[in-house]
Formats: C-alpha cells, sequence, structure tokens
C-alpha cells in the first residue's frame, strides 16, 4: 500500500515539481527498502538530476546543509504538519580520503550511476512515486539497478559493488553492516563479511561518536543479542568495545549462572531489550558485568567458588572509561553507572531498613534498575523473588513517604543555636531517617530527637538565651 503520511505526500510533491522542470526524480534509499519489508518509513529521501543550486531555487524553504555533496533539505508544511525531506543530486564520488567524505563530488544525471556509489544492495533501490501513487501500489515502481529486491528476498546483505572499497570509502558502513543484518535478521554475505573482517582496525579511525551512534542503534532496535554476535564474528567487537570481548570465557559459578560464561550471560540479557528501550537502560545491560574479568576469582578449595569481589566498583570504573570516549552526556553517563553500581542491590532489599529501601527507589529512573534485575535475573537462575519484592514495595508506596518533605532545613538549626559546619549534614541525616524509618512525623519531634543526639554547644546556648 501507498503511504499515506505527510511525509510521503510532501516527497510526491517535491518528486512532481522537480519533473516538471525537467529534471529526474525519484525516492531512494530506506524507504524504498523498507515499505518492500513492509515497515513504515522513519521518513522519505529524493534523488534527483537536479543540481543543489537548482533545489534551491526551486522551493521558498530549503537548508543547504550538504550542497558540496549535493544535499538539499526542504522544508514543507503538509496538512498542518512540518516535513522535512532531504534532497540528494545524483553523484559519483572521487576518492575518500579520510575514511568518510570523498574528496570530489561529481555531479552525474545517470541514475544508475548515483545507486552505485551507495553501499548496500538493500540501500540502493529507487522508487518512481507518481507511477506508484497511479497504480494504488509501489511494487511495479521500484527501479533495481543492484540487485537489491533479490537479496531482500533471499535475506542477504551484500555490498554494492567492491565491498573493501565501500568500506574504504566510508569506515563506518562496516557498522552499519552489522547493524542492518541485525534488525532486519539478514545473513552478511561472504564477501561482504570477508571485508569487514580485514578492515575491521580501520573503525578506529572514525570518530567516537558516530561509533556510539551506531552502537546505541543496535541495542535498541530490537535485535541487539545478533547485532553483538555479528560484532563478534567479523571482528568489530574488539575494536569498537574490547572491554565487552573480554567477557568471552570468563566462567561463572554454576549454581547461580547455570547459563554459561560472562559473555553468554550479557548475550541473553541483551536479548530481552525490547524495540524503542532507552539508551541508558540497553548500555546498562551490556556494561552491567563489565568489571567481572578483572575480578575473577577461581575457588580456593573444592568447596569452594568463583568469585568477582569488588566487581560493581570495578565495574563502574570500567564504564566511566567506556563513556568518556564516547562522549555520552554527563546525564547518560550517571544513568549508565547508577545502573552498574545498583544492579546488585536488589538482593538486599527484603533486608533493608525501610528508610534504606525508601531511599533506593529514590535513585534516577528507578524503573530502569528494576528492569535491568529483571532481565539480569531471567538470563542467570530465573529467579524473580527479590524483583517482585522490590516493585511491590516501589508501586505500593506513596511517593509522599519516599521523598517526603524535610522536617528540618539549615535555616532551623541555626534557629535553634547551631554554627553552621561539617555536623549540619550529619544532623539533617539523622533527622531523615528517623522520618523515613517513621519514628517521627513533625517538627517538634524532629527538634526534639536533634536536641538529645546533638546537644548544641555550651556557648551557642548561652548567646541564644541572652538573644
Amino acid at each position: 500500500m501507498i503511504p499515506a503520511s505527510p511525509q510521503f505526500a510532501a516527497a510526491l510533491g517535491i518528486v512532481r515539481r522537480l519533473r516538471e522542470c525537467g529534471y529526474q526524480a525519484f525516492l531512494a534509499g530506506g524507504c524504498v527498502r523498507d515499505m518492500l519489508l513492509e515497515r513504515e518509513p522513519k521518513d522519505f529521501d529524493v534523488a534527483t538530476s537536479a543540481e543543489p543550486e537548482i533545489v534551491l531555487d526551486l522551493f521558498p524553504r530549503t537548508f543547504a546543509v550538504g550542497a558540496h555533496f549535493g544535499v538539499v533539505l526542504v522544508s514543507e508544511e503538509v496538512d498542518g504538519q512540518p516535513t522535512i525531506t532531504e534532497v540528494a543530486t545524483f553523484r559519483s564520488d572521487g576518492a575518500y580520503s579520510d575514511g568518510r567524505h570523498p574528496d570530489q563530488v561529481r555531479y552525474t544525471e545517470s541514475a544508475e550511476e548515483d545507486v552505485q556509489r551507495r553501499d548496500f544492495t538493500i540501500n540502493g533501490l529507487l522508487l518512481d512515486p507518481e507511477q506508484a501513487a497511479a497504480q494504488g501500489d509501489f511494487r511495479g515502481a521500484v527501479l533495481d539497478f543492484v540487485g537489491g529486491i533479490a537479496d531482500l528476498e533471499a535475506g542477504i546483505l551484500r555490498a554494492i559493488g567492491s565491498p573493501v572499497r565501500r568500506f574504504e570509502e566510508d569506515h563506518l558502513r562496516m557498522l552499519r553492516a552489522v547493524r542492518f543484518a541485525a534488525r532486519f535478521g539478514f545473513e552478511i554475505q561472504l564477501d561482504t563479511a570477508a571485508a569487514i573482517r580485514a578492515l575491521a582496525p580501520k573503525i578506529q579511525a572514525v570518530s567516537r561518536e558516530r561509533v556510539r551512534d551506531e552502537l546505541t542503534r543496535m541495542l535498541t532496535e530490537g535485535q541487539a543479542r545478533r547485532a553483538f554476535e555479528l560484532l563478534d564474528e567479523t571482528g568489530l567487537l574488539v575494536e569498537v568495545l574490547p572491554e565487552v570481548a573480554e567477557l568471552k570465557g570468563v566462567q561463572q559459578p554454576q549454581q547461580y549462572h547455570p547459563e554459561g560464561d560472562v559473555w553468554t550471560h550479557t548475550l541473553l540479557l541483551l536479548s530481552q531489550l525490547a524495540p524503542g528501550c532507552s539508551m541508558t537502560l540497553a548500555w546498562g545491560a551490556l556494561l552491567h558485568d563489565i568489571g567481572k574479568p578483572a575480578t575473577f576469582q577461581a575457588p580456593a578449595t573444592p568447596e569452594d567458588r568463583i568469585r568477582f569481589n569488588g566487581h560493581v566498583e570495578v565495574g563502574v570504573a570500567i564504564g566511566a572509561e567506556i563513556c568518556r570516549p564516547l562522549r555520552f552526556s554527563g546525564d547518560e553517563t550517571g544513568q549508565i553507572l547508577g545502573l552498574i553500581q545498583n544492579h546488585m542491590r536488589f538482593a538486599d532489599t527484603p533486608r533493608m531498613k525501610t528508610s534504606t529501601l525508601k531511599r533506593f527507589f529514590r535513585l534516577d529512573r528507578f524503573e530502569e534498575h528494576l528492569a535491568l534485575h529483571k532481565m539480569d535475573c531471567m538470563a542467570s537462575s530465573g529467579n524473580l523473588d527479590h524483583y517482585h519484592y522490590a516493585r511491590s514495595r516501589y508501586e505500593t508506596m506513596p511517593p509522599d513517604e519516599v521523598r517526603p518533605a524535610p522536617l528540618l532545613t539549615g535555616r532551623e538549626l541555626i534557629a535553634l543555636g547551631y554554627r553552621p559546619g561539617a555536623t549540619f549534614k550529619a544532623m539533617l541525616h539523622a533527622a531523615e531517617e528517623a522520618q523515613l524509618e517513621g519514628l517521627i512525623h513533625t517538627e517538634e519531634e524532629a527538634v526534639t530527637l536533634i536536641r538529645a543526639q546533638f546537644p548544641p554547644p555550651a556557648s551557642s546556648n548561652s548567646e541564644a538565651a541572652k538573644e
């Protein structure tokens, strides 16, 4: 069926306008692939023989974000909704000295020549949207110069032309190959896979931000396990995340981890990540046991077991070293490290004091901590007792009990005659602790508690009496 979205209508209008002016124009790339796979395209790109200056003149609202490479964004409003359509001029690229951008771009009037520079056959399809709209279906309106339809039907991810040349042009395409193959459940064609294995070390030349974004997509598109299996098989994993590659072969105590080594355990967690899950939960799942290889201790006696003493603290440190070069934001890094730091605490929840449990529930985005713990259990023993206990207490505990308004502040302490200093923190903590435990409920009770535990200095009492 022809999409009924404003984005498709905008792209169709752009194609018609370009054709009215005598230029070739088609829908191109991922949108054609997704329509053939009966998936909803996220956007619709246009490929045309019109050069960027012409596109800029033909449409009233345009942005020359990539005009040097023949790319213009066209902004329009369709049915009251704003749309942005990428319009790219047919081109043939020169050498890629930096492994990302062509040194020279030569515009062409040949759609077939333009397709030859693209990455994979499944992304090299063109669609005549006018023909598709006229016949009410798009399948007979697809132009395929590279065998993309056959590869879609066979479930094969294949580079267009020479795989080595495609990956030399843009090293990130190696990660994109893995991501597409995992997302669609495709096999990477043999020559394409061989080229990735041969060129895998060149991924080091790609900016860490671009690598981060590709890995995040792999983790959050619903096929994270397959993506990381492919990263390992192609030799890319040891290049982009060597710390994760080290999880392989690290054995665990059978009684707690019947599933096998830490790598297998982590893959089982990744298999539970739902499409569209938060990126922090996904990275937390990937890295939650990242400290185990460095803390592995073999059994000291026949009665002993494998141990990973301190793996949480070491994992937080390693996680920080992974997040830093990948340029995660402070908030993202904090949440990922928080998930690593707290993933073992659920076993203690039935024995926690009420105040400790409430503070545990105050963790930022606690729902992610719950989700990670559940996945952790399902990837090992399958025992969800601690998960159900924590979830039940969390969902039934009123928010104002978890985060009650403080009964005392520093201002009240000063009014009581205490001088500001290091002890203020301990005093306020003591009052909050008693409040969370339900031992005090009013400011007067809090004052009584503080005076009993922290008698004011005699000088402060006398000065307060003089006043």
